[in-house]
């Protein structure tokens, strides 16, 4: 879907699906009968954590919201979500303590997924608003969207993305090019190493909105948001939180 054509869909953030998507029920009865994988929300008080709570329940994991570290540290995977300022969101983090848990679990070989401002957070730093230091688990900055002429910031809307030749991410997940998925963002993750890039979008100019190292994973867009398609990559996380 071209960048153009992501404006005519929901704008409202609700997830509606463009036409013809897959019944979400359909990943939700997949995932029934396989294991589910113990999966926190990490809660700094920032973003839509009980919608992605209940996505990851449908996707197949036992999920819930919390900043307990004991919870925390039990855990076969984490998930870090947010929406709003960088700035807003690693001070939040930073103040509570919980980036330095987070660090620790994944240094521990725990899988971590970022979702919106938690893929962004991933990485070293922000130009957002003067600036602002990550987790610094991802190498390269967030940098401010460019959108071709005539098209608004932010960028709010389905998009279709490619995937990067031969990745093994499990946030692919068997998905084919041109999967859409709702992104809500004015900013973008730029890797340092290509490598790292999962997929990519295009609004206006390419920009990156899934990356994946060794067990850290990030997507740009809302999984939570976009329906059947946005499941399957919650799947396939959970799905690599039980090896």
């Amino acid at each position: 879907m071209s960048a153009a054509r992501a404006q005519d869909h929901d704008t409202t953030g609700t997830g509606t699906a463009p036409a013809g998507a897959e019944d979400p029920d359909v990943v939700a009865a997949e995932a029934a009968d396989g294991p589910r994988p113990r999966l926190v929300v990490v809660d700094y008080g920032v973003g839509n954590r009980r919608s992605v709570e209940k996505a990851l329940e449908r996707a197949g994991a036992d999920a819930v919201v919390t900043d307990d570290r004991a919870t925390i540290a039990a855990a076969d995977g984490l998930v870090l979500c947010g929406v709003g300022a960088f700035l807003e969101g690693a001070r939040r983090l930073r103040e509570s303590g919980l980036d330095e848990v987070v660090k620790d679990r994944v240094a521990d070989g725990t899988p971590l997924l970022g979702v919106c401002l938690g893929m962004q957070l991933l990485f070293d730093r922000s130009d957002e608003r003067g600036g602002a230091a990550g987790l610094g688990l991802l190498p390269g900055p967030v940098q401010g969207l460019t959108p071709a002429l005539g098209l608004k910031l932010p960028h709010i809307g389905w998009n279709s993305v490619t995937w990067s030749e031969g990745t093994r991410s499990p946030l692919r997940a068997g998905l084919p090019d041109g999967a859409a998925f709702y992104h809500v963002h004015s900013f973008v993750a730029r890797p340092e190493d290509p490598a790292d890039v999962v997929a990519r979008g295009d609004y206006g100019s390419p920009f990156v909105t899934a990356v994946s190292r060794g067990r850290v994973h990030g997507a740009q867009f809302h999984p939570e948001k976009s329906s059947t398609d946005g499941l399957r990559v919650l799947r396939g996380f959970a799905v690599a939180c039980t090896r």
